[in-house]
């Protein structure tokens, strides 16, 4: 029997296309490495050649890339391609690692001088066309459609692992509407094209390129019967005549390119794996090697390397949807409890564990309006069990037989945004005991930039996709179902997956966080915050919505008065929410601004807060829009917001804590954000009257780190100077002043002041002169003497920034005093603006961090301490620096010392920690 012909079948990339497709895929969350590489490029890249090598089964295969050598199309042209922008940054660095995966797969890679790549592939497609191969034009570029024939076409690659699009000779002339493909370069001719600056005919766009080649059939005799035209177009094409007869010339791929290497010598080779290692290593492509390799790496990826950085959804592998495992296709053994023998066998069992998963199947999002609709376990991989919990007496004795196993404190809880589930259990009278392991935090600290969700990290790190919600309750809106509305099959199979899922990823997760050093700030910061944010939300703080009203009344009088000055100063009314029309009063009208600026897009004057607080020292017009703004915007989100945040169950507010959102560690609070309301102005601080203690028996304690920032800067950079202030209890602000102005105490003026603690603030975050002569209205020359001044009294904060930087030039990354660390992407950056960027964020991380992690550690010993004591008086705030707790009247002798003790050991320094302490009969007396 004769041996069967295999069927030739050539690939060819167009690489620059290509490269800039990939790196553009995840432009809005790139993919990162530790030393702060972007590696989007080339790992977009690497996977589109991978689906090609095994979906396609290539042949032949090769990547043409361009030169930065001129082509004949410039001699052509001088305008060719100018004023497209120079490559990004991030696509520059990574073409030498491009090369190198390449080479690992021993694919060849073409480039020559003098033309472009689609000149190269045009080529070589003609050429391989003559050996019978069929070609496959792998590029986004329309331009290729000119070339193609029964026997080449274009490869469209599909997006986050889509179908490709296939463009043979009957998809080209639908698209294009001629007649033959040969006419694909008479459209470019007639259109232009603005990517590349070939300028076409004015006027003209695709459709009405497309119906004058269908009429005339090539642009040489478009342009010889301009007489047949009318109008405007008739005008155009005999003005611009030589120009789209050069324009048809510039888009002709040329297909004779003398080439060194013909199609029959692009064949598949095996694999250099060593080199491919060797790379992957280097870019920290572990889950890829793996997938490649089986085992990984040659090198272990070690120190820094461990991490492998996930910048969000986008970053996924974009890998076909059906390479991801779904629980079709994983052997699984999931239960369902729902007799009392049954779940009596199932307490049994999980009270003879270390830990367990657990999840919660809830009726709604929001913890204290949520009815419990099931409980899913699991112990070990692939294994779980369900018990289905009605909110009914029967219900809730199901939930009653579990109670043992979730307030057992010698059993570990496994959980995925544990904060919510433990929140449900406790508005169901239930609570956790024992160690908890949250692997949403677990990512946080060890995936810098991952998205957080189940789904995104099970895809991620198990190459696993879960069951939506989605496909149980419909998609948001109006027609999405509850849980309660769903069979409990369903229900079980998706929770106890969900269990499942996030034991394995604990797994993944738990040698990571000792690998990337994060052991302390997992376990002695975050982990134990855990119960006390849930107890915090869960009694929540007491509104007087009374209080509210009454100031929202007086501030519309304050605001009207306000509006009408405006009016006045103005000369004119106009709508003072425009930003158009207030921008043409102050620059156009009154002039305040010769040198005023204007938005990039829409040319209209810049009113932002920066510019108006600028101008507010100097026009009165502008201090009143500024308080205008703040007045109206304190009425709107607070005093008329606040009190339908009430929930009516309690007569509290119950905010919501997010540990896992911020980069340097502080939390924030949300639905309300109780974080946010002013303290600078007066107006804002009155909003701070409505909170008040829950009874009669309770007033408001708020404890406050005194300058606790620039204490840890003292502290980490070892300034003698500023220790020195803080150790003797100066005013830091009025020091800094007297030093920085030269002039004794006693001439210290407020403004004086004001300007020192801009100073102190700023310098320490590495603001630039440019930026404090914004920030105090200043000549930049006398910014810059400001920063020397400041320097010359405290010399070693000038060392801590300078070493703190070259640490995260050299690591990419800068700790906080616990080891949390924040990765910096842009800290090498050739970029100056991102570089700079960076650089404050390497300088003022750190101090940040370590505030954060300071009062996270204070609120769980606290905590315990209360717990300890058996103290009646609860904490219900967290703002930054200074906590808020209904205090027990009679407890106004235990309570305040407990809490400064335990702010000021939470993490000691080497100088004085202050806690300002203050009682009240609502939030604003107490601070």
């Amino acid at each position: 029997m004769a041996e069967k012909k295999v069927k030739k079948k050539l690939f060819l990339l167009d690489g620059m296309a290509l490269a800039y497709r990939s790196h553009f895929a995840l432009t809005n969350n790139p993919r990162m490495t530790t030393t702060g590489m972007n590696t989007s490029m080339v790992f977009v890249f690497t996977n589109t050649l991978l689906e090609i090598l095994n979906k396609e089964q290539p042949t032949h295969l090769a990547v043409v890339f361009d030169t930065d050598k001129p082509t004949f199309r410039d001699e052509i042209y001088s305008e060719y391609k100018a004023g497209r922008e120079s490559m990004p940054e991030d696509i520059r660095e990574g073409i030498p690692y491009l090369d190198r995966v390449l080479a690992g797969f021993k694919v060849p890679v073409i480039r020559v001088d003098g033309f472009e790549a689609d000149d190269v592939i045009g080529t070589l497609a003609g050429e391989a066309e003559k050996d019978g191969f069929t070609t496959y034009m792998v590029t986004p570029d329309k331009d290729f459609a000119q070339l193609v024939s029964d026997n080449i076409k274009i490869f469209k690659p599909g997006r986050q692992g889509g179908d490709p699009e296939i463009l043979g000779v009957e998809e080209v002339l639908e698209s294009w509407g001629v007649a033959e493909v040969d006419q694909v370069v008479d459209v470019l001719g007639l259109m232009g094209d603005t990517s590349d600056n070939v300028p076409g005919i004015p006027g003209i766009g695709p459709k009405t390129a497309q119906k004058l080649i269908d009429k005339f059939g090539s642009v040489e005799v478009v342009v010889d019967s301009a007489d047949q035209l009318k109008g405007k177009q008739k005008e155009n094409v005999e003005t611009y005549r030589d120009q789209a007869l050069m324009s048809k010339q510039l888009v002709i791929i040329n297909t004779n390119v003398p080439l060194e290497i013909m199609p029959e010598d692009l064949k598949i080779q095996e694999r250099d794996e060593d080199a491919l290692k060797e790379v992957f290593n280097e870019l920290e492509f572990r889950v890829l090697a793996e997938r490649l390799f089986g085992g990984g790496t040659t090198a272990p990826l070690t120190g820094p390397q461990q991490l492998l950085v996930f910048n969000g959804e986008a970053s996924h592998e974009p890998v076909d949807p059906s390479s991801l495992k779904t629980l079709d296709s994983v052997e699984h053994a999931y239960a369902i409890a729902d007799t009392d023998e049954s779940i009596d066998a199932l307490v049994k069992e999980l009270a003879s564990l270390n830990e367990i998963c657990l999840d919660l199947e809830t009726s709604h999002l929001s913890a204290k309006d949520s009815e419990i609709v099931g409980v899913a376990v699991s112990a070990k991989p692939h294994t779980g069990t369900y018990v289905p919990i009605r909110e009914d007496e029967d219900g809730l004795a199901r939930l009653e037989k579990l109670r043992g196993v979730i307030e057992n404190d010698a059993i570990g809880l496994i959980g995925h945004n544990v904060k919510y589930d433990l929140s449900v259990l406790k508005w169901h009278g239930v609570e956790w005991s024992g160690p908890i392991y949250d692997t949403m935090l677990a990512a946080y600290l060890t995936l810098p930039g991952a998205r957080l969700r189940l789904d995104s990290l099970a895809e991620q790190m198990l190459e696993y996709r879960p069951k939506p919600i989605s496909d149980l309750i419909g998609e948001r809106g109006k027609d999405q179902k509850s849980m309660r509305d769903v069979p409990v099959e369903d229900v079980a199979e998706y929770a106890v997956e969900d269990a499942d899922v996030t034991l394995q990823l604990w797994e993944k997760l738990k040698p990571k966080i000792a690998e990337m050093g994060q052991t302390e700030v997992f376990e002695a910061v975050e982990s134990p915050l855990l119960p006390v944010l849930v107890d915090m939300e869960y009694e929540g703080i007491r509104l007087d919505t009374n209080v509210l009203a009454e100031i929202s009344e007086s501030l519309q009088v304050e605001i009207d008065k306000t509006r009408d000055r405006i009016y006045e100063l103005a000369g004119e009314e106009f709508n003072l929410n425009s930003p158009k029309q207030l921008g043409e009063i102050f620059f156009e009208k009154l002039r305040l601004d010769p040198n005023a600026k204007r938005t990039r897009k829409s040319k209209q004057y810049q009113t932002n807060e920066r510019i108006l607080t600028r101008l507010a020292n100097r026009h009165e017009i502008a201090e009143k829009v500024l308080h205008y703004r703040e007045s109206t915007k304190l009425k709107s989100t607070y005093l008329d917001m606040l009190p339908g945040t009430v929930f009516e169950k309690t007569g509290r507010v119950h905010t919501n804590y997010e540990q896992a959102v911020t980069a340097t560690g502080r939390m924030q609070s949300s639905n309300p954000n109780l974080q946010n309301i002013p303290v600078r102005s007066d107006q804002g601080r009155e909003i701070r009257k409505a909170f008040v203690p829950r009874d009669d028996n309770h007033t408001l304690l708020a404890a406050d780190y005194s300058q606790i920032e620039l204490r840890i800067v003292a502290d980490i950079s070892g300034d003698e100077t500023m220790k020195g202030a803080f150790e003797r209890g100066d005013d830091i602000h009025e020091m800094t002043s007297m030093k920085v102005f030269d002039v004794a105490a006693e001439d210290v003026t407020a403004e004086m002041r004001r300007r020192a603690k801009t100073v102190n603030f700023g310098i320490v975050y590495g603001i630039s002169a440019f930026g404090l002569s914004d920030r105090l209205d200043i000549p930049r020359a006398q910014a810059l003497d400001l920063i020397e001044s400041y320097f010359t009294q405290y010399p070693a904060i000038r060392d801590y920034m300078e070493q703190t930087v070259e640490f995260c030039r050299e690591n990419g990354y800068v700790e906080t005093v616990t080891g949390r660390r924040r990765y910096l992407r842009d800290i090498n950056s050739r970029n100056g603006t991102l570089r700079s960027a960076a650089e404050r964020n390497a300088i003022n991380s750190p101090i940040q961090g370590s505030a954060a992690d300071m009062i996270k550690i204070a609120m769980a010993k606290i905590q315990e301490r209360m717990r300890e004591e058996d103290l009646k008086s609860r904490m219900l705030l967290q703002v930054h620096d200074e906590l808020v707790f209904d205090m027990h009247k009679d407890e106004a002798d235990m309570l305040p010392p407990l809490v400064e003790e335990e702010m000021m050991t939470a993490i000691p320094l080497s100088l004085p920690i202050v806690v300002e302490l203050g009682m009240g009969d609502n939030w604003l007396v107490a601070h």
